[in-house]
C-alpha cells in the first residue's frame, strides 16, 4: 500500500478515522474527506454536492497525480418508526425530511464519489472502491427504513459497478458491520449496549479498527481476485439474532 492514494469519506471520526489510519500507518497517501474538523490532514466535503465532490476529487489528483482506493464510508442515521401507533392514532411517524436526507448521504453520496473516482482509477490503470453497507442492510432493522433502504441499494449498486467496472481494472466491495463500538454507538444508554453485546455469539460490539482492517485487505493486492462481494464484519450477530 506504500505510496498508493487513498480517499476516505467521513474519515473525521469512528470507522473513518480508523479506516484512515490503517492505510496511513502502511504509509499510503490519505485524503480524508468530512463535512466536520478532526485531526490531520481533512477537506472539507459534502458528498451530496456533486460539484464540491469533483473539486475535492481534482484536487487529490493535482496533489498526487492519481486515486487508487476510495472507501465510501460517510453515513448518517436518522432512525424512527415508519409509523408509531398507539390507543388506535398515530402518535408520530418518520420524516419524508429524515428519510431524504439519509438517502442523499448514504445513497447518493456514494454515487456523487464513485462516479467522480472512476475516471481517474481508469487513467491510473485501476483502482479499489470499498463501500459502506451494513448488516440492516442485508436484514433489516426496526425503526431503521431510511437507513436499511440505503444500505441495501449501497449492496446493489457495489455488485452493478463491480460488473460495470473490472474491465478496467477497479474492484468494487462492500463491507457490511455489525454493531461497532464508535462515539455514536457507545453514548447510547448501557440497556441497550448490553443487547447489542447479548446478540453478537462474539460477545463484544466490534471496533472501529475492526472494520478498518476489512477494508485494508479488500484495497490490497491479497484481495485481487475479489469483486462484487459483502464482506459482514459483525461477530456472528445475524446467526447471534
Amino acid at each position: 500500500m506504500s505510496e498508493k492514494v487513498v480517499i476516505v469519506t467521513g474519515g473525521a471520526a469512528g470507522i473513518g478515522r480508523a479506516t484512515a489510519r490503517r492505510f496511513a500507518a502502511a504509509g499510503a497517501r490519505v485524503a480524508v474527506w468530512d463535512v466536520q474538523g478532526g485531526e490531520g490532514d481533512i477537506q472539507t466535503v459534502d458528498v451530496t454536492n456533486a460539484a464540491a465532490v469533483e473539486e475535492a476529487v481534482a484536487a487529490v489528483v493535482a496533489r498526487w497525480g492519481r486515486i487508487d482506493v476510495l472507501v465510501n464510508n460517510a453515513g448518517i442515521l436518522r432512525d424512527h418508526q415508519l409509523i408509531k401507533w398507539k390507543d388506535d392514532r398515530k402518535l408520530a411517524e418518520m420524516t419524508e425530511k429524515d428519510f431524504d436526507a439519509v438517502v442523499a448521504v448514504n445513497q447518493k453520496g456514494v454515487f456523487l464519489c464513485t462516479r467522480a473516482v472512476v475516471p481517474a482509477m481508469i487513467a491510473g490503470g485501476g483502482g479499489a472502491i470499498l463501500n459502506a453497507s451494513s448488516v440492516v442492510g442485508l436484514y433489516g432493522n426496526f425503526g431503521q427504513t431510511n437507513y436499511a433502504a440505503t444500505k441495501a441499494a449501497v449492496v446493489n449498486m457495489t455488485k452493478t459497478w463491480a460488473r460495470e467496472l473490472g474491465r478496467y481494472n477497479i474492484r468494487v466491495n462492500a463491507v457490511a458491520p455489525g454493531f461497532i463500538a464508535t462515539e455514536m454507538v457507545t453514548a447510547m444508554p448501557e440497556k441497550v449496549l448490553q443487547g447489542m453485546v447479548a446478540h453478537t455469539p462474539l460477545g463484544r460490539m466490534g471496533k472501529p479498527e475492526d472494520i478498518a482492517e476489512a477494508y485494508f485487505w479488500l484495497a490490497s493486492d491479497a484481495a485481487s481476485f475479489i469483486t462484487g462481494t459483502v464482506l459482514s464484519v459483525d461477530g456472528g450477530l445475524v446467526v447471534g439474532t
